[in-house]
Formats: structure tokens, sequence, C-alpha cells
């Protein structure tokens, strides 16, 4: 199955949200020095390197698009701030300093912008600040948790989950805080909105059907469709680089395995088929390969896979924990009320 889609794409790029690209080295989670801290490897998991030195945690690396800097959080001061660094692990600046909680921050698609999840205010709400930490802006106003901010991928707009207790909902707001727009507006609750590359439709998780499901919708809120239609539980969409196929995690073989289906919905696959192991955490690589995190070795390693399910390599092989940037970005929005899991 043509996953990847189109002209192939040098392996030196790497879908990390839709609409952004990270350029190898590749940077990761560790908790095999004592705490969880930021390493880089090569995609084949050669030149294995720590880059940062905290005795507090450090998750959520995320590359920018010229692949130049990595934005991180970090509780080196006390909470979590978010920091930033050159590809190589020099030049850590800080660029928040607040009291509160910082999390989540995402590249724009020039570079030139993040946004990022704070507790400023007492909630989350969405933030938006420059590359070098200047111009922070609030952009969300609701006595909800606002969580999970993504960029369109022509950086105009910005999804969002607004969680009241345990309802969820998801808005979009242009990134200049105007004009804020429920996009799903159902009494069930819908979360963890994804872009397509295009930009023109959203994939997202729902309970308006009871059990939980993938749909995907307009870019604006119109004509949702379920695409999964299935009794177990299917959930954290992501679209391949060309947009044809989305992968996604289901129970519906027992534990989380990893499953692709086409963009409508059609002939989904499982392509993990592990029973007694849990996969997580995907990323979709512009050459058509799946890098997913999986429990399956007994401790969490990060895996590398074709689309069609063949040649699974096993990138980290460490009996320590490890995790990747979107462990952390782009985890469920119950989490933010949690502890962070550190990897």
């Amino acid at each position: 199955m043509g996953c990847g889609g189109g002209a192939a794409q040098p392996v030196m790029d790497i879908q990390v949200n839709p609409g952004f690209t990270a350029v190898f080295p590749f940077h990761f989670i560790s908790n095999r020095d004592g705490n969880p801290e930021i390493y880089v490897m090569e995609i084949d998991g050669s030149r294995q390197t720590r880059l940062t030195f905290s005795r507090r945690s450090e998750f959520y690396a995320t590359g920018s698009p010229d692949g130049k800097q990595v934005a991180f959080v970090s509780e080196r001061d006390g909470n979590q701030e978010i920091y930033v660094m050159d590809i190589d692990g020099s030049k850590q600046r800080r660029l928040t300093f607040t009291k509160a909680d910082e999390d989540s921050p995402r590249w724009s698609p020039d570079g030139q912008q993040l946004v990022f999840a704070s507790r400023q205010s007492g909630s989350w709400d969405v933030y938006i600040m420059n590359a070098d930490g200047s111009g922070q802006r609030r952009l969300t106003f609701s006595d909800a948790d606002e969580l999970n901010p993504q960029w369109s991928p022509d950086g105009k707009k910005i999804v969002f989950v607004s969680k009241d207790f345990d309802k969820k909902e998801i808005y979009s707001v242009r990134v200049d805080g105007r004009h804020p727009v429920n996009l799903t507006q159902h009494l069930a609750s819908d979360w963890w909105p994804v872009w397509s590359p295009d930009g023109t439709k959203i994939a997202f998780i729902t309970t308006r059907d009871t059990q939980q499901e993938i749909y995907v919708m307009k870019e604006d809120g119109l004509q949702p469709e379920n695409l999964t239609h299935h009794p177990a539980k299917d959930y954290n969409p992501i679209w391949s680089p060309d947009g044809s196929y989305i992968a996604f995690l289901s129970d519906r073989d027992g534990e989380a395995d990893l499953f692709v289906m086409g963009a409508d919905g059609s002939v989904p696959r499982n392509l993990t088929r592990t029973p007694n192991a849990r996969e997580s955490d995907l990323m979709w690589l512009s050459d058509g390969k799946i890098l997913f995190e999986t429990d399956r070795d007994g401790n969490f390693e990060l895996y590398l896979v074709d689309p069609d399910g063949s040649h699974p390599i096993n990138l980290t092989q460490n009996p320590a924990d490890e995790g990747r940037s979107l462990s952390y970005a782009h985890r469920s929005e119950e989490e933010f009320t949690k502890p962070v899991r550190k990897p």
C-alpha cells in the first residue's frame, strides 16, 4: 500500500505535526541517565547523544521548520517553562518567565512564532509569542481549559480544545486572537484536532456515537463524517504527508495497535498486531515510514515500521524508557490536569 504517496521526499525531512517539518537528527526523551532528558539520534538510531543536563525533567522537544532550533519544556527552574536551544543542544535559553506552568510549544510554519498553553490565568489558555520569547500574547479568555493548540498549515489559524469539566469542544481562532469559533458544537466530547496537510480538513476524536471514533470535518467544522464505525476505541489520528491516508491507534484487536486506513476511512489494517503491548505516539515520516512508541520489549522504545507493517526496527534499544516529542506535545487533554508522564 503506497501510504507515503507521491514523489519520494528526502529522508532528512519528517512530519512532526500537520504542516510542520523537522530536520534530522531527531530529538527524543529518555530517562536512561536518571531523569527525563533530551537526546538526539539519526533516523537509523545511530549517534544517540544527550543534549540537556538538568536535575529536573526536560520534555517535549520540537524542531523548528528550518531545523536549526529546538523548543522544549523544562522544570529546571521549578515549574514548567519553555526553552529553546540550537539543534546540537548549544545556546539553551529560557523564553517564558512565569510562576505558572507552560506546555506544548509549537512552531509556526514559518518558524517566526510559537504557540503554547499556559496556566498564567489559573486555567489553561492559549498564548502566542515570537521565536525569541518577545511579544507574548494571550489568545483565549475562557474559564475552561484551552489545550493542545495546533497551527494551520498556512499559519493563519490555530485550533485547540476547550475543556469544561468533562465536556470537550474543538475551536479555531485567528493568530491575532480574533473570531474564535466552536467547530464541533455537539453534546458529546470532541478532541485531538489534527489538520490535514493541505489545511482543508481536520481529523479528530469524538464520543458522539457512544463509542470513541475518529471523525473528519472541513476546516470550518462543516460536514463531520465518521471514518471508523467500530465498537472498539479508535483514537489519535495522524495524516500521511500527502493526506491520502490516516494512521491511528485502536484496541479492536486487544491492546492499542497501530492501524492505517484511507483518508475516507476505507480498508483499515492492523500494522503491528502486538496483543500484549501498547503502541502510541505516532509520527508519519515523509518517506512513508511510521515512527511510534511501544512497550513490546518490556520498556518503552521508539520503533520504525514500513506503511504496510513490514520491517519493524527498534531504534533506541535501551533498557530505559524512551519517548518522543509528541509524547508530551499531543497527549490527551485529560493529562493536562494530571502529572505529566515522564518516560
